[in-house]
């Protein structure tokens, strides 16, 4: 390792699985090839901590999900112990970020904290969070430039202390196939059925929209009977949806294909892709690979979605919880097959433009090495 590495540590609280978890992987791997020493410090039973070591991460287990004094004194103790060889922190959810602040509070020579802010959900207004983001973080770091505006209007925070890295996607693992001919092949190798597809790839959240979709979904049934929906996911709300397909009578329109860990597959079986965010979102990565994919999008302009999904050239925005707008939105670009290939040529132009993972690693190294230990 070269004397210019940096020894970079994530936390990550939640046990959860997401687009967020999967950036901090992402971005962690990406700084590995660079070089770099990475540690993720996560709990056992997390989700990130399980899939880490199969990318070639180091993991510290630490009984991190939950703010309480017994989580704090074991990331004290580590900060005691490892601190000394650490550059800089990458903090990512409200819990970690808050025991990291305060055990580097009370650690004298602590290692320096950046803390990753990955959705759009109001911050509180209060004396504690401002010294959390704007104290006890040397930076911010938001996924997207309307998160940033949001914290600079809603909180006062300051514009200087905070900088947008929207999330990079491998380009070349997220690609059209080679050959358009093979789509119809490709879904049957998938297990699909013929004909054009509808898809969406989100956690099963009520906040991803799935309801509108399923309900804008039926408005289309009759008027597009040849296209069917393809909903790649897993999560709280499945056996709702179920029900609510049942209820819809588009069962047989409607494939639950579950989690996959070969999503670009199932965007390449895609003509047309949706989600309808109400809320909670940077920029979410299942439309950035989605684009990259050549799909056209359709989605709502909450959080920085409206930064990825160009207006009206690489897809449409509606207003978030408005079945009837998102099938008029639908409508458009299912009947029309030209003006899809036209906007999923946009998307995937944009894709390749803004969306690619050095890009991202790029800019994290810069603030990194910007904020490490001694600079």
């Amino acid at each position: 390792m070269s004397a210019s590495s940096l020894h970079i540590v994530h936390t990550e609280s939640s046990c959860g699985w997401g687009g967020q978890e999967i950036r901090v992987l992402t971005e962690a791997r990406g700084m590995i090839a660079r070089g770099h020493r990475v540690t993720l410090v996560a709990p056992a039973e997390s989700r990130i901590a399980q899939v880490a070591p199969g990318m070639g991460i180091p993991v510290c287990t630490l009984p991190i999900a939950r703010k309480r004094l017994p989580a704090l004194w074991a990331m004290l103790r580590w900060l005691r112990r490892a601190g000394p060889d650490i550059d800089v922190i990458n903090t990512h959810s409200s819990t970690d970020s808050w025991l990291v602040a305060v055990a580097c509070a009370l650690l004298p020579g602590a290692p320096p904290i950046v803390r990753t802010r990955h959705v759009s959900s109001p911050v509180a207004r209060n004396a504690q969070t401002r010294w959390l983001y704007q104290r006890a973080a040397s930076h911010v770091v938001v996924t997207g430039e309307a998160l940033r505006r949001q914290l600079q209007r809603d909180n006062g925070f300051s514009a200087a202390s905070m900088t947008s890295v929207p999330t990079g996607i491998d380009l070349q693992r997220f690609s059209p196939l080679a050959d358009v001919d093979r789509k119809e092949a490709h879904r049957r190798e998938l297990g699909l059925p013929a004909g054009p597809c509808l898809g969406i790839l989100a956690t099963l959240r009520n906040w991803k929209g799935h309801v509108y979709l399923f309900e804008a979904f039926a408005q289309l049934a009759d008027e597009f009977p040849d296209w069917q929906l393809l909903v790649v996911g897993d999560g709280p709300q499945r056996d709702n949806l179920g029900k609510l397909a049942e209820r819809l009578k588009l069962v047989p329109r409607i494939h639950f294909a579950g989690n996959r860990d070969d999503a670009e597959r199932w965007f390449q079986a895609m003509d047309l892709f949706a989600l309808p965010s109400y809320g909670d979102e940077g920029v979410p990565q299942s439309i950035m690979q989605a684009m990259a994919t050549g799909l056209p999008v359709v989605s709502t302009p909450v959080g920085a979605i409206a930064e990825a999904v160009d207006e009206g050239n690489t897809g449409l925005l509606v207003e978030p919880r408005n079945a009837v707008a998102l099938a008029a939105a639908l409508r458009r670009l299912m009947a029309d097959r030209t003006l899809r290939e036209q906007f999923g040529e946009a998307a995937l132009a944009r894709a390749r433009e803004r969306f690619g993972l050095d890009l991202m690693v790029d800019r994290m190294t810069h603030i990194f090495r910007a904020h490490a230990r001694g600079r």
